[in-house]
Order: structure tokens, then sequence, then C-alpha cells
């Protein structure tokens, strides 16, 4: 991003009846570089992308319209049927009712767009509403519309729109991580949980985060102005004066003892006069929302947690998803199962497939199966190589590991030594998604939270395996796998999987 150079100026920013100043001590050039261009230039970007939105959804309805009409009244056929007024009609408005509709859903509201599932079921909601109200409109009305037309216009139509969404997110997502369209963002909290969020965000780029500074207790007086790299802006009473100063984009609070429920208010009502937005940090960020409602108590808006649903109905509806679907999945895959058991019978002495003892739900050790990707016998060589290690401190593993194959170095990358655990899904031992299968000699290491992960099967992908796999840090890992335990649904697994074809394409991780 380009800077300009701001002169040093000291604003006041009124709260409360009181004046606060923020403390000086910034070099004249470093205030320009925190604050860029402006907020309002950094986000010019989120009109251009609404109008995108727009065009693409018209353009999905139109061509959903055209192939539903041509499907309906094939012009080649001599025998179609005449079109009737009222199909020509709903082909020709389609695209129009199409924006309309998604606008009344609110599908192009920024806080809905570009992050988070929210866009998606708006979506759905609004091709819901277009059909209902086409059935509503044509019994009515008394019109003969062509059901077929409707039959492919709108599914298609909606199918079009959720892919091109993805499409439109995937490519901000790409400007993001090479430094396009960000947020300028201040951390404000303790220094423990300022390290952990900024790692996060810097780590996760295409969210669109970058951490310019924080504000923490005591302020810059409390040390040398900088922690780990950033610079220390202020105190946790200077937040609101921060953000006008260099023109903060976005104040992310983690919970702390000083910023109570009264602070954050006031906070809030600080902020109310920037272009700022406040982003709050629960003391349990991994339960999402499913599990979280705000419900009124004795007058108070208190935040009630449900508990995770990880027995009766929906227990049911997984057992039932996962072994259909892998049974599903080992007959598309024959050919391939085949050909990587010759080849990893043809090009090394030894099994073609590799049995190991893990641990699953409830604790049970399971023989897991996989393709043999290292030479025979390589488990009792894992002591030997012990201290090259370039696993997590829990997990071993070695990026130029000398027992893995020839044939195997490609198994990993694109996962393939995994499929056989499709057979384990059948059985019963593990699931489609899930946390990873651990050995039993890591269990033994285990903390509290990771015994958590035994109240699920474990899974042939999950959270590990779309965020980074072997490059995770043990606290990522541990993290992803209670994530995935508190917020299970059926919708997440289904997300999960989508995103395993990219990273099993994409290759982080896989060593």
């Amino acid at each position: 991003m380009t800077s300009i150079d701001i002169p040093e100026q000291r604003p006041r920013l009124r709260s409360r009846g009181s004046w606060r100043r923020l403390p000086s001590g910034r070099r004249p050039g470093e205030e320009a570089r925190l604050r860029g261009e402006g907020t309002a230039a950094r986000r010019a970007w989120r009109r251009a992308y609404v109008r995108r939105a727009v065009v693409l959804d018209a353009a999905c309805a139109s061509v959903a319209a055209v192939v539903g009409y041509l499907v309906r009244f094939p012009p080649a056929d001599p025998t179609a049927p005449a079109v009737a007024p009222a199909s020509a009609w709903l082909a020709l408005t389609l695209p129009v009712t199409w924006v309309v509709v998604m606008y009344v859903a609110r599908a192009y509201e920024k806080r809905f767009l570009w992050e988070g599932p929210e866009e998606f079921r708006r979506v759905f909601f609004a091709a819901a509403l277009v059909l209902a109200g086409v059935g509503v409109v044509s019994w009515a009305f008394a019109l003969e519309l062509a059901r077929g037309l409707v039959v492919v216009a709108l599914p298609l139509a909606t199918a079009l729109t959720l892919v091109s969404r993805h499409a439109h997110r995937q490519w901000l997502h790409r400007r993001r991580e090479h430094g396009a369209h960000q947020s300028t963002t201040l951390v404000v909290g303790h220094r423990s949980g300022v390290a952990a969020l900024t790692e996060q965000m810097t780590r996760d780029g295409y969210h669109g985060y970058r951490v310019v500074g924080c504000c923490l207790p005591g302020g810059p007086d409390a040390g040398d102005g900088t922690f780990g790299g950033l610079p220390v802006l202020g105190g946790l009473a200077d937040v609101a004066a921060v953000v006008e100063r260099y023109e903060i984009d976005t104040v992310a609070v983690l919970p702390s003892p000083e910023i109570d429920g009264p602070g954050l208010r006031r906070l809030g009502w600080e902020l109310e006069g920037t272009r700022a937005e406040l982003l709050l940090a629960p003391a349990i960020t991994e339960v999402a929302g499913p599990r979280v409602r705000i419900r009124p108590v004795c007058g108070l808006p208190l935040m009630h947690v449900e508990r995770p649903e990880l027995r009766g109905a929906r227990r049911v509806t997984k057992v039932v998803v996962d072994r259909t679907a892998a049974a599903l999945l080992v007959l598309l895959t024959a050919p391939v199962l085949l050909a990587v058991a010759v080849a990893v019978r043809t090009t090394s002495p030894g099994p073609v497939l590799f049995r190991q003892e893990r641990v699953g739900r409830d604790g049970r050790t399971f023989p897991m199966l996989k393709f043999r990707s290292m030479v025979d016998g390589a488990d009792r060589q894992t002591a030997v190589l012990q201290g090259a290690s370039d696993g997590n401190g829990v997990l071993f593993k070695r990026r130029d590991d000398p027992r893995v194959t020839p044939v195997g170095r490609l198994l990993r990358r694109y996962s393939l030594d995994e499929l056989p655990q499709l057979f384990n899904v059948l059985g019963g031992s593990m699931s489609l998604v899930g946390p990873r299968p651990p050995l039993p000699g890591e269990v033994e290491r285990y903390g509290v939270d990771m015994h958590r992960r035994f109240l699920v099967k474990p899974g042939l992908t999950g959270l590990w395996q779309v965020s980074g796999r072997s490059d995770l840090s043990w606290d990522d890992s541990v993290r992803m796998d209670v994530r995935y335990v508190e917020n299970w649904s059926l919708a997440f697994d289904l997300m999960i999987l989508w995103k395993t074809l990219g990273a099993v394409l994409r290759g982080p991780g896989a060593y």
C-alpha cells in the first residue's frame, strides 16, 4: 500500500465530558506508514465488489433462464409445445427478479459478504422466495407456466449463483494474500492474547486483517514501545484516540478484566464517531454461532451456550451419511485403489497396506489402514530419527524423511495413501470428517483439552487437513480439533469435504 506524509499531530477525543490525549513518542514517518491511504480509500473496493456480485447474479439467472427455456421449448423440435406468454415473461424477467429478490433477502449487504456461510444461506433463502413467489402468482392469476422451465431454471440459477459467489470470494482471498484489500487492525488486550490473535490473523491473511499495532495495559510506557514486533500505540484507555489518530479500520478487543461491560459500552460509543468496526472476542472462542443464543434472563440479555449435540438422531444421520458416502467412494475410486496397490507392490518390497493402531472414539484403539508409503519396517526406525523431527513437538514429521519411497512421496503429496481409510469408515471405526486419528503414544502426552476429541470418531479428513496439516503448531491442532467437536453439524462436514479437494490439490503440509 502507498503511504503519504502526514504531519505529526495529537488529536483529542471527547470521552464522557473529558478530553484524553494519546501518548506521544511516535516517529514522524511511522504515523504515515500506519495510516496508509485512509479508511475510505481502503474500503473503496467494497462497492465494486457488491456491483460485481449484482452483475454475476444477473448473468447466472440469465444463463439459467435461457437453458431452462431451451430445455422446455427446444427450437429444433417441431413437436415442442407452443410457448405460453407467462412462460416467456418468466424467462425474460428472471434476471431482474432474481437480483431484486437477492436485494430483499439482504444478500448484498457487506456484513454478509466475503466471509462466513451467511452469504450462501441468504442465496438459498432468496431462491426459496422466488420459488414461492412464482407458485403464488401463477396460482392467483391462473397463469399457464411451463413447469419444466421452472424446474430447470430456478435450481440452475441457484447453483450457478452459489458457484459464482464462491469463485468471487476466492478471487478476493487471493487478492488479500497478495496484500490488497486489507483492513488495518488494532488488537486490544493482554500480551498473551494479543500475540495469539496477531499470529492467527497474520497466518490467515486471506481474511484481510492487517495488524498494525496493539493497545496493552500500561501502554508504550510499559516497555520499549513494541511487543512481538508490533508497535504499542497506547494503553487500554487510549483505544478510541489511537483509532482516530491512525485511521484504524478494525478494532479487535480480547477478553480483559480492565475492559468490562461498561467499558466496552463506552468504547462502542466512542468509536461511533469513527469509521472503525468493533470486533469482540468471546472467552469461549471455539464455540460458534449455532450453539450461542442471546436470551433475556431477569431483564438482562445473557449469552446462552447450548450443549454440543453428539448423540441421538444427529449421530445416526452422520453414521448413515458416512457409510453411504464411503461405499459410493469405494466404488468410484476402485480403479485408483487397484492402480495404487499395484504401484506400491511392484516398486518396493513389503505389503501393500500399512496397519497402525490409532485411538478412536471414547479412547478405544483400532487398526487404521493406509497404503504403504515407506519402506517395510519404517515404524521401527522412528526412534532413530526422532531428533530430526519437523513436527510440532508432539507429532513426529520430517519433510525429507528417508524412509519414504518414491511412489510413497507421490501418494503423500495427493493424500492417495489415505484412501484405504474408506474401509475404516465402512467398518464404523472412523468417519469421513473428524479429528485426526492419534497414536497411543501421542495420547499419553495430551492435556485435558485434547481428550475432548474422543467424543467423536476420528476422520479421514478434518479441519487439520484443510488448514495446513503437518505445518500446524500443536496449539493450532488442539484448537482445530476442539472447534470441530464443539460445533459439529452436517453442513460443517460438507464445508470441510469441499475444502478438502482444494487442500489435496495444493498439498500444504503434505509430507
